[in-house]
């Protein structure tokens, strides 16, 4: 697919709860139809995962999944999603993450048929790939088993196909480390844009073959980690927030590959996922800080269709278990917005601008969420050429707005974060447009104990 126009051009309709191309899964929720549904992450505690450790594994995510839909039936839930984001002995071995997606899609399957109650898995392997250092992305025998989970998970029960792509973060780590922004853009939007297309054409064909829904991709391991680093003041903050928009043109390749969403809730990038392709979208923001924290915490909401709590350790608290105390705060989150949808659209956009009002003048991070710089920016990148004219659209027009609210103190910010819009700005300018001539640009600066351009086709 490829997306010369907006699917939302106006920032009221890039809203909670609602999507231009709505996804209806097998038990009938519908995604961007109306309706904000919570989505449940969770994960093991510190344990071994062996052959004598499996039934009791097997055991605990039935728990989670029962004990969830338990308290989701209590409260009178619309419905709900699972993620279950596989621990890495659980790809590299997928008859572990394939018996453990049917343990929990039966049971899921058992609370519908008794009770009414819609909920679906969305599967999500771990990118187990970069284990090997350099990265193999596409000669690795993990990668084989990595493909046949998702194949094998899907048949099991696995309604919704995700990941969390890591191809260029061996380069994009550094680039955070030294603040080039020109070598961050280049792990982005040429090595990443490479490893997506490569791997979502597999993803989306297995999606079709086993008749579940290709959900999406996310920049976790690249915009987020930048965001935390930010947060901790090791990297600047609107170094971070351009960083943001440019890893947009990475994970929008998944639905150029034909994803239709739910993309993934630690892709902060979704909101731009949502006014270009039009998908649902999955967000995480204040109740996901069981699991880090984030400047961005009321604003993530504002455009959501899903509302994730990143991911949370299946372990006792005093309201009981951990990863059933998180469905009941996803639960009432989204029952303010769904009841402000039924107030209607005067109480919608209120509820909406709320939400953006709260954060978007304390951090760079959460201007470039605000729909109407969504919009804007968003525009930019679909009018590129192709994807680094359409990331260094985006990212100076980042920078532009950025900079106009800093001057106008919209947006405080120290002096030494200030100095880095011109920086930034001159970097992205001297990208060329032309791949072949940006990558013997950045040939010097990529070390071949670190990358392999062969597995990215170059």
């Amino acid at each position: 697919m490829h997306f010369p126009d907006l699917a939302l051009n106006d920032p009221r309709l890039l809203i909670f709860g609602s999507a231009p191309h709505p996804v209806t899964s097998r038990r009938g929720l519908v995604i961007g139809g109306g309706t904000v549904y919570p989505e449940l992450n969770f994960t093991l505690p510190t344990m071994t995962i062996c052959e004598e450790t499996l039934p009791g594994i097997r055991r605990r995510y039935a728990e989670i999944v029962t004990e969830a839909l338990q308290r989701a039936h209590q409260l009178h839930s619309n419905g709900l999603v699972f993620e279950f984001e596989t621990l890495l002995e659980m790809t590299q071995n997928p008859k572990i993450g394939v018996m453990l997606t049917r343990v929990m899609a039966e049971i899921c399957e058992e609370w519908y048929v008794k009770h009414g109650l819609k909920s679906e898995i969305r599967l999500t392997p771990n990118d187990t790939r970069d284990f090997d250092r350099p990265p193999r992305l596409r000669t690795s025998a993990r990668t084989a088993a990595m493909l046949e989970l998702f194949e094998q998970g899907a048949l099991a029960g696995g309604d919704f196909l995700s990941i969390e792509s890591t191809g260029g973060k061996e380069i994009h780590d550094d680039a955070l480390m030294t603040g080039d922004i020109r070598l961050a853009f280049f792990a982005l939007v040429v090595l990443g844009v490479r490893d997506m297309q490569y791997l979502w054409k597999r993803i989306v064909d297995i999606a079709r073959r086993t008749g579940r829904t290709a959900g999406g991709d996310t920049a976790c391991g690249f915009a987020n980690t930048a965001m935390v680093l930010a947060e901790k003041g090791y990297i600047p903050r609107v170094f971070a927030a351009v960083d943001r928009v440019i890893s947009v043109v990475r994970t929008l390749v998944a639905h150029e590959e034909g994803a239709l969403g739910p993309d993934k809730d630690c892709g902060y990038e979704g909101p731009y996922l949502k006014a270009i392709a039009g998908i649902p979208i999955s967000m995480e923001g204040k109740t996901a800080a069981c699991a880090h924290g984030s400047p961005v915490g009321n604003i993530a909401s504002a455009a959501c269709d899903l509302w994730s709590n990143e991911s949370i350790q299946h372990v006792k608290l005093l309201g009981g278990m951990a990863t059933t105390i998180s469905l009941e705060q996803l639960e009432y989150d989204v029952r303010l917005m769904n009841a402000a949808t039924r107030r209607g659209p005067e109480y919608r956009r209120m509820f909406q601008m709320l939400t953006v009002d709260s954060d978007a003048a304390l951090d760079p991070q959460a201007v470039v969420l605000a729909p109407e710089v969504v919009i804007d920016i968003a525009g930019r990148i679909v009018a590129g050429r192709n994807p680094i004219d359409s990331a260094k659209r985006g990212a100076l027009r980042a920078v532009d707005i950025l900079e106009e609210r800093s001057r106008s103190g919209a947006l405080p910010l120290p002096e030494r974060e200030a100095v880095y819009f011109e920086r930034m700005r001159e970097d992205l300018t001297a990208i060329p447009e032309d791949e072949s001539e940006f990558v013997e640009m950045m040939l010097p600066q990529l070390d071949p104990e670190k990358v392999i351009l062969g597995e990215y086709g170059l």
